[in-house]
């Protein structure tokens, strides 16, 4: 009896301080790791795609591309550290010490943050282009776009050690055994997390969006009223205003599936769970992951270029001289 107790310990050396493993049969931690480990390769094969596109083909270097490469790079790193962190608790121990529980922890805050942060610079892009289109390329440079990126994941680098403060001075305090990993946010802190990562950035987007829309539906409908008119200079027009409306719509139906995925996380905390270690937040902490291969998915569907640049990537036509001036839109 003593001996099948000391197999059910995570650390059967320390009788007394050690965590008991979870109940669930071989065949479900399998399945579990298996399934989640596939979600973080399919992740990180197809942001790695977006990264390689984007930073590879000189036609790509717009704006709203760079924006979309800051948002790829924190999707990328869902899938690699993560995903796979979240795969861990699945066996139900953690072995990686105290000082790993709280760098993982600080590193998952950090990410979470800047693609929120991202979500909010993709939709301000787009208020500006559709809203403002006359001052765009004037208001929104890449060189505006690269130091808006920098201060979004200087500032969650930032924010982030306010998430784990409670933690710094003592790494695994919370812990009630060994062989845990437990990270818990206090009320205040819970509270300024909930308006800075939740109540703020989406009142942002949803107000930002639906100033898109209404402008977008009314060039819409000015459009279809000047189709008779056949002049080289109404042609580009239009087919510039197609473009951007196009775009709008896309990174519409992304901001959307990212709101729809973090919405029951935030709602989990809203609620009380304040424990980033539980099984009820695993399921919304993963949801959330889970929007970082969505991404890709999406532009996929609805970006021509991306599917010409990834046969460019798969088939190795890229490390062809001069690959990066082909033509990808």
């Amino acid at each position: 009896m003593e001996v099948q107790d000391e197999a059910e310990l995570c650390f059967p050396q320390l009788l007394n301080t050690s965590c008991k493993r979870l109940t669930s049969t071989w065949s479900e931690v399998v399945f579990q790791i298996i399934l989640l480990s596939s979600f973080s390769l399919l992740t990180v094969a197809l942001n790695l795609i977006v990264i390689i596109s984007v930073s590879h083909f000189r036609q790509l270097h717009t704006p709203t591309n760079l924006l979309l490469l800051s948002l790829a790079v924190s999707d990328f790193l869902v899938g690699l550290l993560l995903m796979p962190g979240a795969v861990l608790p699945q066996t139900s121990c953690w072995f990686l010490g105290d000082l790993m529980c709280l760098l993982c922890n600080y590193v998952a805050f950090m990410i979470n943050s800047s693609a929120i942060g991202n979500i909010v610079l993709i939709s301000v892009d787009r208020y500006v282009a559709i809203c403002d289109p006359l001052h765009y390329t004037t208001r929104i440079t890449v060189r505006r776009v690269k130091l808006c990126v920098c201060l979004c994941w200087f500032f969650s680098a930032l924010y982030s050690i306010f998430s784990v403060k409670n933690v710094l001075t003592q790494p695994g305090k919370y812990n009630s055994c060994q062989g845990e990993c437990v990270v818990l946010i206090d009320y205040i802190s819970g509270v300024v997390d909930l308006v800075l990562s939740f109540i703020v950035p989406v009142t942002i987007i949803i107000i930002l969006y639906m100033r898109v829309f209404v402008v977008a539906v009314s060039q819409a409908r000015a459009m279809r009223s000047r189709v008779a008119v056949v002049t080289l200079q109404v042609s580009l027009t239009l087919t510039s205003k197609k473009s951007e409306l196009k775009a709008a719509r896309t990174l519409g139906i992304l901001v959307v599936v990212f709101l729809i995925c973090l919405c029951p996380y935030y709602i989990a905390i809203f609620a009380g769970n304040n424990s980033l270690n539980t099984s009820s937040a695993f399921f919304v902490l993963y949801l959330f992951y889970l929007n970082s291969c969505l991404n890709p998915v999406i532009y996929t569907l609805f970006y021509p270029w991306f599917r010409k640049a990834s046969k460019f990537i798969v088939t190795l036509q890229i490390l062809q001289p001069d690959s990066c001036d082909a033509n990808i839109l």
